[in-house]
């Protein structure tokens, strides 16, 4: 057998092993392109229900909360003052926090705000009378 006899029969064993190949092996179906889409849309709407949007809410609260503040409000600051509102202005308010002291915060510092409740004792003494 010379050389060249045996490159056509590497060829053709070659060319029958592929085409063989290529007929019991099946191709799986495409699926359409949106299907790839779907779960990294998934994952960035539970990543924004789940984080982003309740504080969003909670922020809004806050604002709220704090642009409703008045005269007479008790008051917990940012950096842990006590107080009770005296005067609300524009930005800041005037908060006293002992007798003769009065210092003036932002707002924006404010964290906690309580209003005072009707007194229960007082109450029931104008029910009483």
């Amino acid at each position: 057998m010379s050389s060249s006899s045996l490159a056509v029969f590497f060829a053709q064993v070659t060319n029958a092993a592929s085409a063989a190949g290529t007929d019991t092996t099946a191709t799986p179906p495409t699926q359409p392109w949106w299907t790839s889409l779907f779960f990294p849309i998934l994952i960035m709407a539970m990543v924004y229900f789940a984080l982003i949007r309740p504080q969003q809410l909670a922020k809004k609260k806050a604002e709220e909360t704090i642009k409703a503040a008045k005269t007479g409000d008790k008051i917990v600051t940012s950096s842990g003052i006590h107080g009770v509102i005296t005067n609300v202005k524009d930005t800041t308010v005037i908060v006293r926090v002992a007798d003769n002291v009065k210092l003036e915060i932002e707002k924006s510092h404010i964290d906690k705000i309580t209003r005072p409740e009707a007194e229960p004792e007082k109450a029931v003494a104008a029910k009483v009378s």
